[in-house]
């Protein structure tokens, strides 16, 4: 019950939440209510749930949160990858929604799209050693709307006040407000100031803003262009005697330089990524100095080779491309930079289960609090769904208790995906309802119940089943 002011309210939103992940049809409000068999009840406390009840979206994530670092060892790093997202909308009136680029757009033309824009941070939970898989389970996930842009007739005050805050309020200065209030959650509320915060970023998120604004005791590991300029640190002996000294030393080679430069010698360091284990070349240059970053924060620089794949067996074998990566961390070891930076992947993951799947964005809600809170909720029942599966079978479990279909036993195996899952949850919430189909089949509504005590996971099968295309 973290962040609900009422016990009602929790027990609602306990029953969205489970209800959006066991909803057959389209996963809007109705879809979501007919699951949990509330169509033939008044419905409107359960929209406020969304618009009017108080509570606080980040608060769902708390015992997620609690829930990683239960499973971490006492000296690794609470590593996260940080994104993010478009929910596409075509309504012209929700709130935060706008105009927006088309990530699926070809790359000779760029296409607009209407969308609200969400970001999100996810933890990597490993499978003990290092060098192994890692789930990433969603433990923030916030709207981030664009400022409006005034008309173009508006004062001059209005478009004044409008550059000043697209400074602060874009997706930068967001991200720097996530790692700050995760670090202090960290520290506050489950006592481990002593476990560092690495986060792993795309190269949009490799910028001025959060590299110069990262809270005590975080790591930043990102992508950089490979025509960077960096900068060795600035020799001490040959600094002026008098006037101001130099921040910067001698400009180093560019990323892309350093990977052509045949005296520098290739290292090789193994990590896991896509499924199996790659040994990786890559060079290194440390410390180095980066304006962006600021003359007091040194930076390690890592190159990584192109990785051979062949699309198919005894295909012609093809490289993919080179990628440039920084440190905040100069003294990070070379595999624990790398293989944090290739759990990142995962978040992409996260974000096509939850649109996909879990029916993130699928919501018709106009209230400027439930387009919020009502993407935030069903984002956090897919991560208690993940953690779940975690505890119960692990982080690269191949099957779960349902036997897989005839045709899957001589696929290779893979790690349980976010389908199997639901579909073991299914499977526990509605055995007994369908073992009672023939003596409860004419009854729909689930008469509510007085008692304050906690609910058992019941939901009624033939209302989820029979209704499910009512959204």
């Amino acid at each position: 019950m973290d962040g609900f002011r009422q016990h009602r309210t929790w027990e609602r939103a306990r029953r969205l939440g489970l209800s959006q992940l066991a909803c057959l049809g389209r996963h809007t409000v109705t879809g979501v209510l007919c699951t949990c068999g509330r169509q033939f009840v008044d419905w409107s406390a359960d929209y406020r749930v969304f618009s009017k009840d108080q509570w606080e979206p980040e608060s769902l994530l708390v015992p997620v949160v609690r829930g990683v670092l239960e499973r971490l060892a006492d000296d690794e790093p609470f590593v996260t990858a940080l994104d993010d997202t478009m929910l596409r909308k075509t309504g012209t009136k929700i709130p935060g929604v706008g105009y927006r680029r088309d990530p699926l757009s070809p790359p000779f033309h760029t296409n607009l799209v209407r969308g609200q824009r969400f970001i999100q941070l996810s933890a990597s939970l490993p499978e003990g050693e290092l060098c192994g898989p890692a789930r990433s389970i969603p433990v923030r996930f916030e709207h981030s709307p664009s400022v409006v842009k005034p008309k173009k007739s508006a004062p001059a005050e209005e478009w004044a006040a409008f550059r000043e805050a697209r400074k602060t309020q874009n997706l930068s200065a967001h991200a720097v407000k996530l790692l700050h209030q995760m670090r202090d959650e960290l520290d506050v509320r489950h006592n481990a100031a002593d476990r560092t915060l690495v986060t792993a970023v795309d190269g949009s998120y490799t910028n001025k803003t959060v590299s110069r604004a990262l809270p005590l005791r975080t790591t930043l590991v990102g992508r950089i262009r490979k025509d960077a300029k960096l900068f060795h640190p600035p020799d001490h002996a040959d600094q002026p005697a008098v006037g101001a000294k130099r921040k910067y030393g001698e400009q180093t080679p560019t990323p892309e330089m350093l990977r052509q430069d045949e005296s520098v010698d290739w290292q090789k360091v193994v990590a896991f990524g896509a499924g199996k284990l790659h040994t990786f070349r890559v060079k290194t240059l440390t410390p180095v100095l980066w304006k962006k970053a600021g003359p007091e924060k040194p930076l390690r620089l890592v190159v990584i080779a192109p990785v051979g794949y062949r699309p198919r067996k005894g295909s012609k074998l093809l490289y993919r491309q080179p990628a440039y990566l920084i440190c905040t961390d100069p003294d990070l070891p070379l595999d624990q930079l790398l293989q944090y930076y290739l759990w990142r992947w995962d978040i992409e993951v996260n974000h096509r289960d939850e649109k996909q799947i879990i029916g993130v964005g699928q919501a018709q809600v106009w209230s400027e609090r439930s387009v919020e809170r009502q993407p935030a909720l069903a984002v956090a029942s897919y991560a208690i769904l993940l953690l779940a599966a975690a505890r119960a079978f692990g982080i690269d479990a191949t099957g779960g208790a349902l036997p897989p279909p005839k045709w899957q036993t001589h696929r290779t195996k893979q790690r349980l995906s976010t389908e199997e899952l639901i579909r073991q949850l299914r499977s526990e919430v509605w055995a007994y309802a369908i073992d009672q189909l023939e003596t409860n089949s004419n009854d729909f509504a689930t008469t509510p119940s007085a008692s304050t005590k906690s609910l058992k996971l019941d939901l009624p099968v033939t209302s989820a089943l029979l209704y499910a295309s009512a959204g």
